[in-house]
């Protein structure tokens, strides 16, 4: 338990420095996610990028309980 506690620490340590970069990243504008903007509402769902994390995720996970 401990050992994920700290690997998630440095994950967000990592991701905090890495952010400048990270935010210039296409991510949450790729094509296939759902934006529709009326007068008085907008909706925004972005399910191509959160299959895409996902998977990115999931490889992650993979490698370290391989």
């Amino acid at each position: 338990m401990s050992r994920a506690l700290i690997v998630i620490g440095l994950a967000i340590v990592a991701i905090g420095l890495l952010w400048p970069w990270l935010s210039k990243l296409p991510l949450g504008h790729l094509p296939g996610d759902i934006v529709i903007r009326r007068e008085n509402f907008s909706f925004y769902f972005p399910i191509t990028t959160m299959i895409l994390v996902s998977l990115v995720l999931s490889g992650i996970v993979w490698l370290f309980n391989r």
